[in-house]
């Protein structure tokens, strides 16, 4: 085959997937692998000390070739304690330093900045409903790239922390601070916590709660 012809097998193929996405869409069918894949290189490991867990770029309002970051307080916090400032991103080969910009204890949450452009992931203005399919993505373990999917089990907006998300996609220790994203590739929430000595009990910090404390949504 031509290199020409090559090329315009590729196109079509690209062309195809791309037409099958949008059908999906269209028909409101669920589709995980879709969602992982366009929500993927926004994900990272990052590491902190001694510490892992996920962050994944966001917003808009990055200046120039730099990417805004969310992840958890509780990740970065024995860096932060200790008078440091600098984490690492870490995906597969990739490796980009990046900076703890600010913290909220409470809300444990906390800011980076990379002075590297990473393309951000678009967040949901609109409150979760229970049923609602998700991808949870984010670094169980140290495991990057690692995707896990289910509902959204409640919203809960009177907890004693805050309003919270709860759903069942399975996360482990390390999925901290990793997005929850909806069937539109939208990030919904910030992923916090497992019940402990339960099953299919995950929590997350409204992406809103996030983009409100930090202002670069």
């Amino acid at each position: 085959m031509s290199r020409h012809n090559q090329d315009l097998a590729s196109a079509f193929s690209a062309e195809q997937d791309r037409t099958d996405r949008l059908e999906k869409q269209l028909a409101g069918v669920f589709d995980p692998e879709g969602v992982s894949s366009g929500v993927l290189p926004s994900v990272f490991r990052v590491r902190a000390g001694n510490f892992t867990g996920t962050a994944f770029s966001v917003g808009k309002k990055a200046t120039g070739n730099q990417a805004n970051l969310f992840t958890n307080y509780h990740v970065v916090a024995e860096t932060w304690t200790d008078g440091g400032r600098r984490v690492s991103l870490e995906r597969g080969n990739t490796r980009i330093n990046a900076t703890i910009v600010k913290v909220d204890k409470a809300k444990d949450l906390a800011l980076l900045r990379a002075n590297q452009k990473i393309v951000s992931l678009g967040t949901s203005t609109t409150q979760v409903k229970p049923g609602q399919p998700i991808v949870v993505v984010g670094a169980p373990l140290g495991l990057d790239d690692s995707v896990t999917t289910g509902v959204i089990s409640a919203y809960r907006p009177n907890d004693a922390d805050g309003p919270t998300i709860q759903f069942d996609a399975p996360i482990n220790p390390g999925n901290s601070g990793g997005p929850v994203v909806n069937a539109n590739e939208q990030v919904v929430g910030v992923a916090t916590a497992k019940a402990k000595d339960a099953e299919g009990i995950g929590l997350a910090i409204p992406i809103k709660t996030a983009c409100e404390t930090f202002a670069v949504c």
